[in-house]
Order: C-alpha cells, then sequence, then structure tokens
C-alpha cells in the first residue's frame, strides 16, 4: 500500500519538472536578461516603452527613470524597470 501511494505522486512531479523547464525556467531568464538590459542603458539607446512608443534615450535620471526623446523637442520620463520594453539597436550619441 506505501507503493502505490507514492506511485500516485509520479505524475504530479512530472508536471511540475515540465513546468519548471517549459516555463517557470524561461521566464526566469527573460527577467535576467531584461534586468541586464535596463541596468546598461545609456544616452543614444534607441528604446520601445511598455506603450509601444519609440524614443531616444537623452539622458538617465538616476538608476530608476530614463528621459527619452519621442519626436523632435518632445521628452518624457520613463521609469526604466516597468516602461522600458526593449532596445532596437545602439545609435551614436548626439552632439
Amino acid at each position: 500500500m506505501g507503493n502505490s501511494g507514492i506511485g500516485q505522486f509520479i505524475p504530479l512531479i512530472l508536471i511540475f519538472v515540465i513546468f519548471y523547464f517549459f516555463l517557470i525556467r524561461p521566464q526566469q531568464k527573460k527577467a535576467k536578461e531584461h534586468k541586464i538590459m535596463i541596468e546598461n542603458l545609456k544616452r543614444g539607446d534607441k528604446v520601445v516603452t511598455s506603450g509601444g512608443i519609440i524614443g531616444i534615450v537623452e539622458r538617465v535620471i538616476d538608476n530608476d527613470k530614463v528621459e527619452v526623446e519621442i519626436a523632435e523637442n518632445v521628452k518624457v520620463e520613463i521609469i526604466k524597470s516597468s516602461g522600458i520594453q526593449g532596445l532596437l539597436n545602439t545609435t551614436e550619441i548626439k552632439k
């Protein structure tokens, strides 16, 4: 009877292992890459906001905000961790 009790948990354990390798682990890896990308933002980087707006980083304010130019003479402050979705490419610094 003890053997059949352990046998009932094997499918549950297999499901957890599958969830870990197909859902949890890739999500953690993506979050880690996003954090590294956010920490390395610098002036001149072309970014996409979480709202889908494309802009160029004008300056980094503190450790948690950036000023992004979304149009000529239109600048907005964005929180880095939640407002920046991705990095399009690195451009040259304006002089």
